[in-house]
């Protein structure tokens, strides 16, 4: 019993001293996560939403998964000479105390080889990996057809 007891106290001695900010998810919140439907038989799509750092420091986004694609890379899109050109980074910058908006024609989250296609009404997990901020997962709903913002929804 000593030994269990002794045990526990460890336990939430250490639970104790974890930084508030990593037990919320640090200092990002993610709001507004919506996707565009894959028209026709198309096996891909883009994911959009809203970051916002509550903190004093950058954060980067590095990586997005979802168990709908095949693969998931970020995005953004660039000026070719009189083309427009989406490109792939390694990371997405969130400056502290700012928002970063992933949208049509700027950076965005490419899900490449889409399982099933996506229809409006759809939900799906997206997990994101953040620098400092670690793992979040947020739920997506599929938009309309070539709707430019999400639906309000934050998490």
């Amino acid at each position: 019993m000593k030994t269990f007891l002794t045990g526990l106290v460890l336990a939430a001695a250490v639970a104790w001293t974890v930084p508030a900010a990593a037990q919320s998810g640090g200092a990002i919140e993610v709001a507004e996560p919506w996707a565009r439907p894959s028209p026709g038989g198309s096996k891909m799509s883009a994911a959009y939403l809203t970051l916002h750092n509550k903190g004093a420091a950058a954060d980067q986004l590095l990586s997005a998964s979802a168990p709908v694609a095949e693969s998931v890379e970020l995005h953004t899109v660039v000026k070719d000479g009189d083309v427009m050109r989406m490109r792939p980074v390694a990371e997405i910058e969130v400056a502290p105390g700012s928002t970063t908006v992933l949208q049509p024609g700027g950076f965005h989250i490419m899900l490449i080889g889409l399982k099933a296609p996506l229809k409006q009404g759809d939900r799906f997990p997206l997990e994101l990996t953040f620098a400092k901020a670690g793992q979040r997962q947020v739920e997506v709903t599929v938009g309309a057809p070539g709707a430019a913002h999400g639906t309000g929804h934050r998490h």
